[in-house]
């Protein structure tokens, strides 16, 4: 079995209101993959139609090779953490994360050294016997995610699982997903931050208003999109240089950086021609890059007015 998850022509609509409209994709094994969307794209309730807790309307889902709604027992073999967290705070950290394990389970022994290890490892050890609602956010995050792991799932769905987490332990979290990948494990995620998913995902699929808008490998959907803009910077300050950088024809359009310059090439030219323009110059050329697009940029071009929500709250699901 070559995917964890397939989904075919899924829908889900609320009072009316299409929240996922015919939505299709296939997550490869052993690889992370990020869902993107602005809030209110359908994000969430996608992943809660594949966990089952939400019933979809049409559509399948092959989850691990089964589906979730008529064979739930491949949940077991899934680690999800939701975009509402929900721990027992009147519990140990200890004892909150053995009961998950066991939800899943993972025997009493292996789940208490299972709880120890990733305590230790999320820097939480010193904190196992206090209750959870005496931990700050971040904290408590962490234990969240602890509990979404500690059962070694095939498959781990995080949504939003950057929410609430200062820069030291987003790395840390960053730093386990990346883990569990290298591990052989699958890893889907939901979010509207671009940068984390720009450094953690290998495929991406932008949905917008309920609906696929892109969907593909990381670096391809890049390399689809990187236009022809090039950034171009010379050895020594040249006025001779400026004049040609300001003035050259073969410029759609062009903008001075730190580092140097931002051109953009007309469609009918050549970059090897400006190339040998510049060579004619007093000031030696000496960086010559195509400028790939960020995912940021990928995003805005095509989410755009998507991201504006359009209904009214009471009817909105993520």
């Amino acid at each position: 079995m070559s995917h964890a998850l397939l989904l075919d022509g899924v829908s889900k609509s609320y009072s009316g209101h299409a929240a996922v409209k015919q939505l299709s994709l296939a997550v490869p094994r052993g690889t992370i993959y990020g869902i993107l969307g602005p809030n209110g794209a359908g994000k969430s309730t996608t992943l809660r139609m594949v966990m089952n807790i939400i019933i979809r309307d049409a559509g399948t889902i092959s989850l691990l090779g089964a589906d979730p709604e008529r064979d739930n027992t491949v949940l077991q073999r899934v680690g999800y953490l939701p975009e509402e967290r929900g721990l027992y705070k009147k519990m140990s950290v200890m004892d909150v994360i053995t009961f998950f394990a066991g939800l899943k389970g993972v025997p009493a022994p292996r789940a208490k050294a299972e709880a120890a290890r990733w305590l230790d490892r999320m820097g939480l050890a010193d904190w196992r016997n206090a209750k959870v609602e005496t931990l700050s956010k971040g904290m408590q995050q962490k234990v969240q995610f602890i509990t979404t792991v500690v059962h070694a799932p095939e498959l781990l769905i995080l949504d939003e699982p950057h929410s609430g987490l200062d820069p030291v332990n987003a790395q840390v979290l960053r730093e386990t997903i990346l883990q569990a990948r290298d591990e052989g494990r699958t890893v889907i995620f939901s979010t509207h931050n671009m940068e984390s998913a720009e450094q953690m995902c290998e495929h991406v699929c932008i949905i917008a208003g309920g609906e696929k808008v892109l969907d593909g490998n990381l670096r391809e959907v890049r390399r689809a999109y990187r236009g022809n803009r090039y950034a171009v910077a010379f050895e020594d300050a040249s006025a001779e240089a400026d004049r040609f950088m300001e003035s050259w024809p073969g410029f759609e359009r062009v903008e001075r950086t730190r580092e140097g310059w931002l051109a953009e090439l007309r469609a009918d030219v050549d970059p090897r021609a400006l190339v040998t323009a510049a060579n004619g110059l007093d000031a030696t050329l000496s960086h010559f890059e195509r400028v790939q697009p960020t995912l940021h940029e990928i995003f805005v071009e095509k989410v755009g007015d998507a991201a504006r929500p359009r209904r009214s709250p009471e009817v909105a699901h993520a």
